[in-house]
């Protein structure tokens, strides 16, 4: 089989969520923060970075660690987690790497010679010495920032975070929604007062962003002459964007991009994955557009994975909402043959409405899950009663069988379908279903599982399966043959 880019697009061992991607000395770089299997607090790891070529976005890269958590004065005792970073290169050709820890309200710059690291410590974002006594910038909850270095060389930070309403778990003053404040050219000293470049929900009535307002994940991208700054809404699944002819003000609400459970897309309100926050930006490589985003996986919010989908945008500047796939930077349909890992579904609910994960929440007694093995093996577990797994897209050729495999203890029925189940009404599954096939396991080791399709299956279609019946198991591998 050819190589092939998957959703999540780095090693599946790999937990790289909050993804800023950008092209620099032609490769495409991530950063973000750094998730782990099982995790149970968000972004335990030192950054790390991958890098791909922008002519194989199959060749992913392990950069390696570009920038510990105690390598910052403020965390030499290392008791903060770092979360999300940016990146931006400065006019004097050196890379510059914004980061936050935890909820402490301060904004740490590295810098570096290489867009690979690593990067040293380089200062806070703080005032001159003429404006609070170059005190460090500490208003509005310093958080998630972006930056900018403008076509002119002035240079922009974005930060923030505006929830809907104060979780009694952040013991936080949070921001009126989204600042900006201009920085002088070396990087770390502002100019101005910080100001509110896009609204919160408290903020948000007769505005235009009602419904979509600011939540965090700050990032601004320039397209043209034209400003897209892009942001984690209220709803936090989603990522929204809105446009400008200038950096710092006039921002008008254009759309959602993308949501980790489709929601919204095609005004479906039935999510088809476990939606939880998202964060991530947009990149131009090679001529093509592409979204980066993050999944949860472990059904809990503390162990996401980076995923990216192709954008298009149109000839008035709009990004019309695309829908999350298995393929993503593949450029096409996964080939209809091979041996497929089940951890890239990128459709997985249970029998009734997945709904919202939020930080501190494990759901694993009552959702199918993308779950790391101790081994290494990333599976599907959970899969119960109800239980829809699906694949988009590949392109069949006279696909005649279809091998899983599975373990656990379950009697019942696996069916195949190539539209979604969850949307089909239960009495009409049978005359809608492709093909199906008696599962009867009792089994602590992996065994193999055939279904053959009533009709060889030719196209590029989505696949998805769907178990009723009594019990419990896990699936590792989907074989096309």
């Amino acid at each position: 089989m050819k190589k092939q880019a998957f959703n999540p697009y780095l090693p599946l061992k790999e937990y790289v969520p909050d993804g800023e991607p950008y092209v620099f000395e032609g490769r495409v770089y991530i950063y973000g923060s750094h998730d782990e299997a099982r995790g149970e607090v968000y972004c335990p790891g030192h950054y790390v970075t991958w890098s791909t070529p922008v002519d194989d976005l199959t060749d992913w890269r392990y950069e390696g660690v570009i920038y510990r958590r105690d390598q910052d004065p403020s965390n030499a005792a290392d008791q903060m987690q770092l979360w999300a970073p940016d990146v931006a290169k400065g006019q004097d050709g050196r890379y510059y790497l914004y980061y936050c820890f935890s909820f402490y309200p301060e904004i740490g710059v590295a810098v570096s010679d290489s867009p690979a690291g690593p990067f040293e410590f380089y200062g806070h974002i703080h005032y001159p010495e003429q404006t609070n006594n170059g005190e460090i910038l500490r208003e509005y909850l310093p958080f998630d920032p972006g930056v900018l270095t403008d076509d002119d060389g002035r240079v922009y930070l974005y930060y923030g975070f505006a929830p809907a309403e104060t979780n009694p778990d952040y013991p936080i003053v949070p921001s009126p929604g989204s600042m900006v404040v201009e920085l002088e050219a070396d990087m770390v000293t502002v100019k101005e007062d910080p100001k509110v470049l896009v609204p919160g929900a408290a903020n948000s009535k007769g505005t235009g962003f009602e419904g979509h307002a600011f939540y965090e994940a700050s990032s601004m991208r320039k397209i043209g002459e034209t400003y897209y700054f892009i942001y984690s809404s209220e709803l936090s699944h989603e990522l929204c964007y809105a446009t400008s002819r200038y950096p710092d003000r006039e921002f008008v609400y254009g759309g959602t991009i993308i949501s980790n459970g489709d929601i919204g897309l095609n005004c479906r309100e039935r999510a088809v994955n476990m939606t939880g926050n998202n964060h991530g930006s947009i990149i131009e490589i090679n001529g093509e557009w592409y979204v980066f985003y993050h999944r949860q996986t472990h059904a809990t919010e503390a162990s996401r994975q980076g995923c990216a989908e192709r954008i298009h945008i149109l000839e008035d500047g709009s990004i019309p909402q695309v829908e999350i796939t298995s393929c993503g930077l593949n450029g096409g349909a996964l080939v209809g043959k091979g041996s497929y890992p089940a951890a890239i579904a990128c459709h997985l609910t249970g029998k009734t409405d997945p709904g919202m994960i939020v930080f501190g929440q494990n759901r694993k007694a009552i959702l199918p899950y993308i779950f790391e093995e101790e081994n290494g093996d990333s599976i599907i577990d959970n899969i119960t009663d109800g239980v829809v797994f699906g694949f988009k897209y590949f392109e069949l050729e006279e696909l005649e069988q279809i091998r899983l495999e599975v373990r656990g203890k379950a009697e019942g029925v696996l069916w195949i379908f190539t539209e979604n189940p969850a949307d089909i009404l239960e009495e009409e599954r049978s005359e809608k279903a492709v093909g199906k096939t008696n599962l009867s396991i009792d089994s602590v080791t992996w065994t193999s599982v055939m279904i053959a399709p009533e009709n060889a299956m030719n196209g590029i279609l989505p696949i998805y399966f769907l178990y009723t019946g009594e019990g419990r198991c896990s699936v590792r591998t989907v074989e096309l043959i």
